[in-house]
């Protein structure tokens, strides 16, 4: 156990928490699958790009000496002596004085250099009329000028977006080794707990912390999972937890962390010693637990209030499971905003409150709060889109000054 005189700071909590998280083997996944991951392999292409000399016109493929000193008023005029179409799956040849059709992407015949571009002649099919010289390679896309084969493609760590994977299929890559997405199991804990869809009777609350932080998960990049409610049940809740041991890389339950006499989480987690509850100098959030169970699966206990438990989650939770993702940025962007109204802060405590960001006419932002400073005030927090984060030693924040905020934005990656 923390020692109860002393509250930790939020960056030494953070740090125990990221020193505590380790990393998943990569797997091979499917291009699609591995969308929004970080590629775990060095891919080089044993193909070049393009394959092969190829039109980018649809035109006429014709050698560049055979339109010399060419131009409206005296084209040179050639036979057409057939068509390249493109997917031909064989290398067409002409000789010189001649011109072949082509589309764009059919392969260039042999014996030409050049395309010259449909709108550029009489279109002629027999015979074509070119208006212009053509210079050597002109429209040509020439094999291995895009990537050559044995070339690096991707290297270890890339963010695979749509333009990532559309070079691993070009270069017929149909599966890679990714860093996966970490499966995140949040289980909400209180006798007082119902399932959304019953009518709530007096005493009792509707989950929505569950909701809450495996959407939160998702929007980090991880595989969440709801496991549901558990009541305040010490033998019972150790019984979940241990059946989702081998279904998850991070264990979340939120309530029971607090100093009350059915506080079943911490009642239950701290008997097994790996588990630590303290204390830590944030508001919302104050008490917090992290330690692991099983095989080292991180657990994360945070607080049942659902602006507690979301302060909790963006602070401690989203870094951890973006470290295990392998990203760079462990946290979100942070912005300065002009503080549209006062607010007060208890000394010594970083407070996080629920705001709303404004973008200004010249570029800057402003931020205005909505709710109070407390941490069961949900509609409040739905019409947030921000925390604005006032530090330990501030006390009050004047209209005017200007403030720290990190936008909530969805996929903020």
């Amino acid at each position: 156990m923390a020692d109860d005189d002393r509250l930790r700071t939020v960056d030494e909590h953070l740090a125990t928490v990221l020193d505590g998280i380790g990393s998943i083997d990569p797997i091979e996944l499917t291009l699609l699958d591995s969308q929004g991951l970080l590629l775990a392999e060095d891919v080089v292409t044993d193909v070049p790009l393009p394959g092969f000399d190829n039109s980018a016109m649809d035109g006429y493929a014709v050698r560049a000496v055979d339109t010399r000193d060419a131009s409206p008023e005296s084209p040179s005029v050639l036979p057409v002596v057939g068509d390249v179409a493109a997917g031909a799956k064989s290398r067409s040849g002409m000789g010189p004085g001649l011109a072949m059709r082509i589309m764009t992407g059919a392969p260039i015949p042999a014996g030409a250099d050049a395309v010259i571009a449909l709108e550029e002649t009489d279109r002629g099919v027999a015979r074509v009329a070119i208006n212009r010289e053509v210079v050597s390679g002109e429209h040509v896309r020439r094999a291995g000028e895009d990537l050559q084969s044995g070339a690096p493609a991707l290297g270890a760590g890339a963010a695979l977006g749509p333009q990532q994977l559309a070079l691993l299929a070009a270069i017929g890559r149909d599966r890679v080794m990714v860093r996966p997405r970490p499966r995140v199991q949040v289980i909400s804990t209180g006798s007082e707990l119902i399932e959304v869809g019953h009518r709530a009777a007096f005493g009792e609350v509707t989950d929505c912390n569950s909701y809450l932080i495996a959407a939160a998960a998702k929007d980090a990049g991880a595989d969440a999972r709801r496991v549901g409610i558990v009541a305040d049940d010490h033998a019972k809740l150790l019984d979940v937890l241990e059946t989702q041991l081998l279904r998850a890389d991070i264990l979340v339950t939120t309530g029971g962390v607090s100093m009350g006499a059915f506080d079943v989480v911490k009642e239950a987690l701290s008997e097994l010693g790996t588990v630590e509850f303290t204390r830590v100098a944030m508001q919302p959030g104050k008490p917090q637990g992290f330690g692991h169970l099983g095989d080292r699966v991180p657990i994360f206990c945070l607080p049942g209030n659902p602006v507690s438990a979301l302060v909790s989650f963006e602070v401690f939770v989203r870094p951890a499971i973006r470290k295990l993702l392998g990203k760079r940025n462990l946290h979100r962007a942070t912005v300065q905003a002009v503080a549209l109204e006062r607010a007060e802060s208890p000394e010594g405590r970083r407070q996080y409150r629920r705001g709303v960001l404004h973008r200004e006419a010249t570029g800057g932002y402003s931020v205005s709060l909505v709710g109070g400073a407390g941490s069961h005030l949900i509609a409040s927090m739905a019409s947030s889109n921000c925390l604005v984060v006032i530090d330990e030693e501030v006390t009050e924040v004047v209209a005017g000054s200007r403030v720290t905020v990190i936008p909530l934005l969805l996929s903020n990656r």
